[in-house]
């Protein structure tokens, strides 16, 4: 009887992690300068990959979290993590059992194209969720591009689609959300600079969002 019970309590992780169709690994846009890191979920129109989520993050060890703060700050060089296998819907604000830390491979660049490992194995901790969102897969087009401001970068709003993941790193925080004309998949990085101090783009993704 006790080993039937432990057999059905082993399984039942396996079992919760096959009916949540969000498991997966979910590589992530690192960004940030001193005074603070975050993530940028990189999302597809499909599962597990269907939210935009955008986290501000520390690492757990305070060293490794200065040097990655000197290494970044408000710098357009990419980086990005290759983090442990979970489910994206535990980063959900409501959710009941919520992801508080989890382990990445931080890369110079992006983890699937070149990019090299540079810290492997890295504890992340999540202080907070900063954007929740589930991608709406319907076609549709937008004339305007919605920019929300973390930190001093930009993120924009993927609200269409085909749509681009963009993100943009300012000279000084933005004081609320801004609005750009937009014209198919253009980089509007040039409009951006009419209304802030834009240092220069982070990351400009068209082809996962299709």
């Amino acid at each position: 009887m006790f080993a039937l019970l432990m057999t059905v309590l082993a399984c039942m992780p396996q079992r919760a992690q096959a009916h949540d169709h969000s498991f997966g690994t979910h590589g992530m846009t690192l960004f940030g300068d001193r005074d603070g890191l975050y993530l940028s979920h990189l999302p597809l129109f499909r599962a597990p990959h269907g939210h935009q989520v955008v986290l501000k993050v520390r690492l757990a060890d305070a060293q490794l979290d200065r040097a990655l703060r000197e290494q970044l700050d408000g710098k357009t060089h990419l980086w990005t993590i290759e983090p442990e296998r979970f489910e994206l819907s535990r980063l959900d604000p409501r959710a009941g059992s919520p992801l508080r830390t989890f382990s990445a491979d931080v890369f110079s660049g992006h983890f699937e194209r070149d990019g090299k490992r540079a810290y492997p194995k890295a504890q992340f901790v999540v202080d907070r969720v900063l954007v929740y969102r589930q991608l709406d897969s319907a076609m549709r087009s937008r004339s305007q591009a919605r920019y929300l401001p973390v930190g001093s970068f930009l993120v924009k709003e993927i609200d269409s689609r085909p749509d681009y993941d963009h993100i943009v790193a300012l000279a000084a925080p933005a004081p609320q959300v801004l609005v750009v004309p937009k014209a198919g998949l253009d980089n509007p990085e040039a409009a951006l600079k009419a209304l802030a101090a834009v240092r220069g783009t982070v990351y400009f993704e068209t082809g996962d969002l299709r």
